[in-house]
Protein backbone atom coordinates (compact mmCIF):
# COMPACT_ATOMS: atom_id res chain seq x y z
CA UNK A 1 0.00 0.00 0.00
CA UNK A 2 1.16 3.47 -0.66
CA UNK A 3 0.78 6.41 2.07
CA UNK A 4 -1.87 9.34 1.71
CA UNK A 5 0.52 11.67 0.95
CA UNK A 6 0.83 9.94 -2.44
CA UNK A 7 -1.96 10.22 -3.25
CA UNK A 8 -1.87 13.67 -2.09
CA UNK A 9 0.47 14.78 -4.23
CA UNK A 10 -1.47 13.47 -6.88
CA UNK A 11 -4.43 15.52 -6.23
CA UNK A 12 -2.41 18.62 -5.78
CA UNK A 13 -0.30 18.03 -8.89
CA UNK A 14 -3.49 17.08 -11.05
CA UNK A 15 -5.53 20.49 -9.40
CA UNK A 16 -2.30 22.67 -9.97
CA UNK A 17 -2.07 21.65 -13.44
CA UNK A 18 -5.77 22.58 -14.36
CA UNK A 19 -5.09 25.50 -12.56
CA UNK A 20 -2.79 26.25 -14.60
CA UNK A 21 -3.79 25.78 -17.86
CA UNK A 22 -6.45 28.06 -17.26
CA UNK A 23 -4.35 31.01 -15.97
CA UNK A 24 -2.41 29.72 -18.91
CA UNK A 25 -5.65 30.53 -21.26
CA UNK A 26 -6.96 33.69 -19.39
CA UNK A 27 -3.70 35.54 -20.31
CA UNK A 28 -4.06 34.59 -23.71
CA UNK A 29 -7.49 35.13 -23.48
CA UNK A 30 -8.52 37.54 -21.20
CA UNK A 31 -11.72 38.51 -19.71
CA UNK A 32 -14.03 41.51 -19.36
CA UNK A 33 -14.36 41.12 -15.54
CA UNK A 34 -11.89 43.40 -13.56
CA UNK A 35 -10.33 42.14 -10.00
CA UNK A 36 -8.28 43.61 -7.82
CA UNK A 37 -5.34 41.02 -8.35
CA UNK A 38 -5.84 40.62 -12.30
CA UNK A 39 -2.54 41.86 -13.62
CA UNK A 40 -0.74 39.42 -11.43
CA UNK A 41 -2.40 36.20 -12.35
CA UNK A 42 -2.93 34.10 -9.12
CA UNK A 43 -4.03 31.59 -10.91
CA UNK A 44 -0.27 30.67 -12.89
CA UNK A 45 1.31 31.47 -9.49
CA UNK A 46 -0.66 29.00 -7.64
CA UNK A 47 -1.20 26.75 -9.86
CA UNK A 48 2.86 26.59 -10.48
CA UNK A 49 2.95 26.34 -6.71
CA UNK A 50 0.64 23.82 -6.48
CA UNK A 51 2.24 21.02 -9.16
CA UNK A 52 6.09 21.97 -7.29
CA UNK A 53 4.57 20.66 -3.83
CA UNK A 54 2.77 17.84 -5.55
CA UNK A 55 5.55 16.40 -7.35
CA UNK A 56 7.69 17.08 -4.12
CA UNK A 57 5.19 14.75 -2.09
CA UNK A 58 4.96 12.16 -4.80
CA UNK A 59 8.93 11.75 -4.99
CA UNK A 60 9.32 11.80 -1.46
CA UNK A 61 7.04 8.83 -1.16
CA UNK A 62 7.31 6.86 -4.25
CA UNK A 63 9.32 3.70 -2.85
CA UNK A 64 7.42 4.33 0.58
CA UNK A 65 5.18 1.19 1.53
CA UNK A 66 3.27 0.68 4.50
CA UNK A 67 2.73 -3.45 5.45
Amino acid sequence: MKPIWYFVGLILSSMGLVLFINGIYYLMNPSSDQTVLKDLHPDIWWGALMIIVGLIYIIKNRKVKIE
